[in-house]
Order: structure tokens, then C-alpha cells, then sequence
């Protein structure tokens, strides 16, 4: 399967999947091989794999490889195989939606079939196809999002919503990528993105990879950045909308969505309609995921805390959809703080 860029987050040979390891990025580029869904859950809950859309992918692969691993025990030890694996991989990273809306979806495709061979097959070529899809999708927002950025756009983005947080063009990272070609974006601050560093450690390498003029800043250098006027465009990823349009992203993105409109810069979120959650009703009720106090207590394997400090550490904040200037979709574009509903998109 031809993934276009420079490296692939995700690839499958027909028999394993292989997974390029975010956790050693940018001083080593490895892939880790995952041949059934317990390997899978563990490089999602790692964060091996991260990013709403790439964990859609990586799941549907974990269930195509437990329909594999079962093909030969029996319809019912298969199926149970399948809701167990289900589960697993459900438990993994609670607030990205895409992991749930692609185990769904595997039940969905085979639910009138009774053959585990057939089974077997149809989850592996659905896997590949959601693959394909995710990237064509991506390159759509990508193309739809340049179209909304200044001429001389100079954009921050927060965490990593790039490549390597999709099957391979990246949503935030798409408009990025797309605006680039378009000779709209001049160049692109990116938040360190504390505590786990996914701006420092991906984004950046990924734009520099690109070969797109990047400048890296720790989080709370952003509203100094905005009021000196190096910044004039907001651009950011999300891994669950509520069906009124309140966007999770990665813990920071509402501190800058405060400090845009307090600096009239536009503040844009990209993703596809698979992370729009209608079952969720706003913000409130989206599940925040709490990581481990490891994260913020070291820095690169050595302690940096006193051992008796209590820590917070959630992953996600949520931002109000009154602050979302667009939300950038495959299906076109939601005006959200301009009253415009995201049940609008068809």
C-alpha cells in the first residue's frame, strides 16, 4: 500500500501490522510489530500509535488480527474473541472517538456473516480500506483548511495533528501541508506540547521532515507570541467533538482558544466527521482521560519532582464550540462560533 510523505505511521503486509514508534521520536525512527489485538491495545495504551484518526485505523487492524487469530477455532470462539477484543481495545484511550466509531463499525460490516474465513477476510480488507479512506480524507481537509488561512499565514498548532496522528496526511497537519503547496503558509509556531512533548518531539520533525519552516515554543510562550504578532492563524486537531460542537484536544488547546479571541487570530479545529460524537451532547459530558503522574513527575527518564507531590495530569481539555472560529471537515466547513451547526454536514 502506497502511503505518500516521508515515512509511514501505519503499514500492514498482509500478515502483521507495523506501527512506527512515536515514543522515540525524533532520535530514533522504529517500527513495532503487532500481530494480534493484545499488542495492539498495548501500543495504543503506550501511546506507540497516538492521534484520534490513527487509533481508528490501528483498532480496526486489531480486530481484523483477532478475526484472523480465531479463523480456525469456530464461528462462536471467534465471535467471542471479536466482543472481547472489542472491549479491549475500547478500553484503551476513552476519549478518542474514532476508537469507538471503528470497533462499531467492524460489528456493523459483519453482522449477517456466519463463515469465519469470511469474517476474517472482510475485517482485513476493511482495515486497508479505512487506511486508504483516512488519508484521502485528510488530504480533502487539508485542502479545504488552506483555503481558509491568511496569505502570509503564520500558523501555531498544539500537539501533533499531523502524518503521524493519521494513516498518513495529517488533519491540522493537512491544512499545514496543503497551505505549504499553496504558498499561503509562511511558517509554523508549534507549541512544546507539555507533558508528553508531542509538538516538540513530532511535530516538529514531521514539518521539518516537509521540509516547512517550523519555531518551536514552549506552551506558555503562545500569548506573547499572538500580542508581538508572530502569530496570525490557529490551527489545531481534535479527538472527540460533541454534537453541539465543543472540541477535546489535547490539555492546552482551550487556553489557546482563550488567548486567540482576546488577540482577534482565527481558531480553527480539523478533523474528519468520524470524530464527531452525536451521541455526546456537549463538552460536559466527554470522557476526560487522566494519564499517569510519571509524565509530568520525569523529564526524558529522570525524576524532576519531589516524590511526595500530588499531580493532575489529565490528557484533553475541552474547548467551547462559541470559541471554534471553523471546524474543517472532509464535508466542508462549520462556521461553529458563528451559530452554524456541525448536524449541518451531510
Amino acid at each position: 500500500m502506497e502511503i505518500e510523505g516521508n515515512f509511514k505511521t501505519i503499514s500492514f503486509d498482509g500478515e502483521s501490522l507495523f506501527l512506527l514508534d512515536q515514543r522515540k521520536l525524533p532520535n530514533e525512527e522504529v517500527y513495532v510489530k503487532c500481530e494480534d489485538e493484545f499488542e495492539v491495545a498495548d501500543a495504543i495504551r503506550s501511546m506507540i500509535v497516538r492521534g484520534a484518526p490513527a487509533i481508528g485505523v490501528t483498532a480496526a487492524y486489531g480486530m481484523a488480527l483477532s478475526a484472523k487469530r480465531t479463523s480456525g477455532m469456530g464461528l462462536n470462539n471467534q465471535l467471542d474473541s471479536l466482543n472481547k477484543a472489542g472491549k479491549i481495545l475500547g478500553e484503551t484511550r476513552p476519549t478518542a472517538v474514532n476508537l469507538y466509531w471503528a470497533i462499531h463499525k467492524t460489528f456493523e460490516f459483519i453482522e449477517n456473516m456466519n463463515s469465519p474465513e469470511e469474517i476474517m477476510k472482510s475485517l482485513l480488507d476493511f482495515a486497508i480500506s479505512l487506511h486508504i479512506e483516512d488519508i484521502e480524507i485528510c488530504r480533502k481537509i487539508g485542502d479545504l483548511g488552506s483555503t481558509l488561512l491568511p496569505k502570509d499565514a503564520h500558523v501555531l498548532t498544539h500537539c501533533n495533528a499531523g502524518a503521524l496522528a493519521t494513516a498518513g496526511y495529517g488533519t491540522a497537519g493537512g491544512v499545514i501541508r496543503s497551505g505549504f503547496r499553496d504558498k499561503r503558509v509562511k511558517d509554523v509556531y508549534v507549541d512544546e506540547t507539555r507533558p508528553f512533548l508531542q509538538g516538540a518531539r513530532l511535530t516538529a520533525w514531521e514539518l521539518n521532515k516537509d521540509g516547512i519552516p517550523v519555531v518551536l515554543i514552549s506552551d506558555n510562550m503562545a500569548g506573547y507570541c499572538m500580542k508581538l504578532g508572530k502569530i496570525n492563524v490557529i490551527v489545531v486537531g481534535a479527538d472527540r467533538i460533541a454534537a453541539n460542537g465543543d472540541v477535546a484536544n489535547k490539555i492546552g488547546t482551550y487556553s489557546l482558544s482563550i488567548l486567540a479571541k482576546k488577540h482577534n487570530i482565527p481558531f480553527f479545529v480539523a478533523a474528519p466527521t468520524s470524530t464527531i460524537d452525536m451521541n455526546t451532547k456537549s463538552g460536559e459530558d466527554i470522557p476526560i482521560e487522566e494519564r499517569s503522574e510519571e509524565e509530568i513527575k520525569t523529564f526524558a527518564g529522570k525524576k524532576i519532582t519531589p516524590d511526595e507531590v500530588n499531580v493532575f495530569n489529565p490528557a484533553f481539555d475541552v474547548t467551547p464550540f462559541e470559541l471554534v472560529d471553523a471546524l474543517i471537515t472532509e464535508k466542508g466547513i462549520v462556521r461553529l462560533s458563528s451559530g452554524e451547526k456541525v448536524h449541518s454536514l451531510k
